[in-house]
């Protein structure tokens, strides 16, 4: 949708008929964008028809908004024309840059908000440098990391385990590469595997005062690997498209045997395991200095300009979300990593990681999270200056050390 289209519509809304916060029953009318599909989406759904039949003074009003990057400029839209629903959930990297807008409500002052038991390196206070010294703006919702998967048929009949370094990455993928028929290695050209892979280098996107420095010469490392897989190895497909279309490419060269090892998202064990004809293995990121990735997902966010009762029945709701029967739910249907410690207790507890090993791969892959800065200009270098530069050095078999020095010197300009 273009932009003056979002603008109208918006602009619409705020000059129409004052919305009125309750229906005819007398309860609050709780407005809530989401941006999830398929599975989730059902899973997010169950969880409203919980809430509803907990209580009878709100009812949620959940309208889905497209991707995650469709919603976010419908929602930035929709405050600017002061029409935007009390809750939504957004990108990570994207809750500095609101906050420092002042359009986020803090919920500390909410009953019970600030006890919630996070799981640290999923919440806000540990997900982003210094997010426990913020009022706490976002709210977990779907949570991930970066993850390999490896066809377990395939590795089996190779007498090979999952790489560990990026060394052994290279061995495995010229070991398991059949031309014009299988890749040994797959992956989608994007600001977050690359952020793992700079993070794995021994560097980081940006320094500890908050300046992007792109890893520097780990930054040029981590891109000139993939350089070198795809151009000069040829045992790696950089999987056409942008954003998710790429992801789903991987998805299904991995299940088509196409692709006999891919890095995704935590969130598609499920998707993953529920659809291969093989045996499908987790692994942890194979490492350089140190393993890392970072975290991935979305936040809820509320509003500040909602109306009171509004924002009220979103603190109310997101206490219900983050109950461990409906945190421990929203992860075992999807592969979105438990957001609460009694959420993963239970999960534990009733067995589940021991049923569910590529679970439990992910679970402890959560020692080696890297925080992201609390960086308002965080989610603008990476959309706009960081990504089509990966693609482009990538694809055009670009000098790593000049893309990357361009995209710094672009990253210090105030935004």
């Amino acid at each position: 949708m273009r932009r003056r289209d979002l603008l109208a519509g918006a602009a619409a809304l705020a000059l129409g008929c004052k919305r009125s916060t309750r229906d005819d029953r007398g309860r609050v009318r709780l407005r809530l964008w989401y941006s999830l599909g398929g599975r989730n989406r059902e899973v997010l759904l169950e969880i409203v028809r919980r809430f509803h039949a907990s209580q009878d003074d709100v009812r949620v009003e959940a309208v889905y908004q497209g991707d995650y990057f469709e919603s976010l400029a419908k929602l930035r839209t929709a405050i600017a024309a002061k029409a935007a629903p009390a809750l939504s959930h957004v990108v990570a990297e994207v809750v500095p840059y609101l906050a420092r807008a002042e359009t986020l409500e803090a919920l500390d002052g909410y009953p019970g908000m600030k006890e919630i038991p996070f799981v640290r390196a999923l919440g806000q206070a540990g997900a982003f440098r210094g997010g426990d010294e913020k009022p706490l703006f976002g709210v977990p919702l779907n949570r991930s990391t970066p993850l390999m998967y490896c066809n377990g048929e395939i590795f089996e009949k190779a007498g090979l385990r999952p790489p560990a370094t990026w060394r052994e990455l290279r061995e495995t993928a010229r070991a398991l590469t059949r031309p014009g028929e299988r890749w040994g290695h797959e992956v989608p050209i994007a600001w977050w595997f690359w952020v793992a892979m700079v993070g794995q280098a021994g560097g980081s996107v940006f320094d500890d005062q908050g300046r992007p420095t792109l890893g520097g010469e780990a930054g040029v490392r981590a891109l000139r690997l993939w350089q070198d897989l795809v151009h000069r190895e040829k045992v790696m497909r950089p999987p056409p498209g942008r954003d998710y279309d790429a992801w789903n490419v991987t998805n299904q060269d991995f299940l088509g045997g196409r692709a006999a090892c891919i890095w995704t998202s935590t969130a598609y064990i499920r998707y993953l395991e529920d659809n291969a004809k093989f045996p499908v293995i987790a692994a942890p990121l194979p490492s350089d200095v140190r393993a890392s990735v970072p975290t991935g997902g979305t936040f809820f966010v509320v509003v500040k300009q909602a109306p009171d009762e509004e924002k009220a029945a979103a603190a109310r709701f997101l206490r219900f979300f983050c109950e461990p029967e409906q945190a421990s739910y929203l992860s075992t249907r999807t592969g979105y990593l438990p957001i609460t410690v009694p959420a993963a207790e239970r999960m534990r507890a009733e067995g589940f990681f021991a049923k569910h090993p590529n679970d439990e791969i992910a679970q402890q892959q959560l020692r080696s999270v890297d925080p992201w800065p609390w960086e308002p200009m965080l989610f603008r270098i990476e959309r706009d200056v960081v990504d089509p530069r990966l693609e482009e050095a990538v694809l055009l078999d670009r000098d790593a050390e000049r893309v990357l020095a361009e995209a710094r010197e672009i990253s210090a300009r105030p935004g």
